[in-house]
């Protein structure tokens, strides 16, 4: 038998260092693989002389209500929101904000009103742009949500100007939503004694 000329290399006889050495190398690709994605793939390419459209846009914030100035005369207390919900009411893509608000009186339950808000030109500070119940109507809202484009809410008022205002007598079930030009009021039934 001929020896070979060239010397025994030590790397041709596996060693348990190995071994580790290539688990070690082959969890590191598996583990920058999980990581790193590349980006999807699509079948369609986009016609000659137009350009592919771009991902969309992100999410736009709907307005808040701190620094806006509601419709409701508070004297020398604070108008307060008690409730508010978010959510797209014209199909623009673009949320809009309904609120709840009263004057925080320091005793009594004050009437509520309850506007939409959104967002002023080019991004700009929330702005009242309906008036959903005018406090002037003096009912206190409860039951209120924000639902596939509905705004609807439980309207506690009063059958005449004798009842207490610490005492509604009527419970109205309420809805609106937006038209294309208006928010439309609904009632789910007539208003019944409390």
């Amino acid at each position: 038998m001929q020896q070979s000329a060239v010397p025994e290399l030590a790397h041709t006889h596996t060693r348990p260092i190995h071994w580790v050495a290539t688990a070690t190398a082959v969890a590191g690709v598996i583990a920058l693989s999980s990581v790193v994605q590349p980006g999807s793939a699509t079948a369609a390419q986009p016609a000659p002389g137009t350009e592919a459209e771009s991902a969309p846009a992100a999410a736009v914030a709907p307005p808040g209500t701190a620094g806006v100035a509601f419709p409701l005369s508070c004297g020398p207390v604070k108008a307060l929101v008690v409730k508010k919900a978010t959510g797209d009411l014209d199909g623009d893509g673009i949320p809009e904000t309904v609120a709840v608000v009263h004057c925080d009186a320091p005793m009594g339950t004050p009437p509520d009103g309850v506007y939409v808000l959104t967002r002023g030109r080019n991004g700009g500070a929330a702005r009242v742009v309906a008036t959903l119940v005018d406090p002037k109507d003096r009912v206190t809202v409860t039951e209120f949500a924000l639902h596939e484009g509905a705004v609807s809410a439980t309207l506690l008022g009063y059958s005449s100007s004798d009842v207490p205002s610490c005492c509604p007598d009527l419970k109205t079930p309420a809805k609106w939503r937006w038209n294309g030009s208006a928010f439309l009021r609904s009632t789910g039934t007539v208003a019944h004694s409390v």
